[in-house]
C-alpha cells in the first residue's frame, strides 16, 4: 500500500503541532507517494508498523488514490489495546513525549544525555523506563505530569 500526506500532515511537517518521534517524523517524510509502506518500514528508520498506523490514525497519512489497502489500514481502523484508563499505549506516548522533552530541556547541560534519550524513544515503553531517571533529575512535583500522562 502507499500512502501519501494529508493537508493536515503537511501543515503539521512544517509547524511541527502534532508531537512525532525523530524517527517517526524521518519516516514521515518518505511518505511521497512513491514508496509503499513496506518500502518505509524497510528503510531502516527504526519504526514499526504501529508507528505508521498512528500517523494513520492522527490524519497525517492516507491512502494513494488507487492503492491497494494494506494491513497498515485495517490496523489503523480497529482499535488499538488500550489500558484500564482506555487510551492506548500510543496515546499516552503521544501526550507524554512532550512533557518528557520539555522537562529534561529544561535541565540545559545537566540533562542534555538525558534528553538525548528521551528524544530516541520510540514509544511508550522507552519513556515509561526512562520516567524514574526524569524523576531524579526534577523532581518529584515537577514529574507529577509526566507520569499522570504515562499512567492515567
Amino acid at each position: 500500500m502507499i500512502l501519501v500526506k494529508t493537508e493536515a500532515g503537511h501543515q503539521a511537517l512544517k509547524d511541527r503541532s502534532v508531537p512525532l518521534s525523530p524517527r517517526q517524523r524521518s519516516a514521515f517524510i518518505l511518505f511521497d507517494g512513491k514508496r509503499s509502506v513496506d518500502d518505509v518500514l524497510a528503510a531502516g528508520m527504526g519504526i514499526v508498523r504501529e508507528d505508521i498506523d498512528q500517523m494513520v490514525g492522527l490524519g497525517l497519512l492516507e491512502p494513494a488514490a488507487g492503492s491497494a489497502p494494506s494491513s497498515a489500514a485495517s490496523t489503523a481502523a480497529a482499535a488499538p489495546a488500550q489500558g484500564s484508563s482506555g487510551r492506548s499505549k500510543q496515546q499516552r506516548y503521544k501526550d507524554a513525549y512532550p512533557i518528557a522533552t520539555q522537562l529534561t530541556g529544561s535541565l540545559g547541560l545537566k540533562g542534555f544525555r538525558l534528553n538525548l534519550q528521551v528524544e530516541a524513544a520510540t514509544g511508550y515503553d522507552d519513556l515509561l523506563a526512562l520516567a524514574p531517571k526524569i524523576r531524579a533529575a526534577v523532581g518529584a512535583e515537577k514529574a507529577a505530569a509526566l507520569d499522570k500522562a504515562l499512567n492515567d
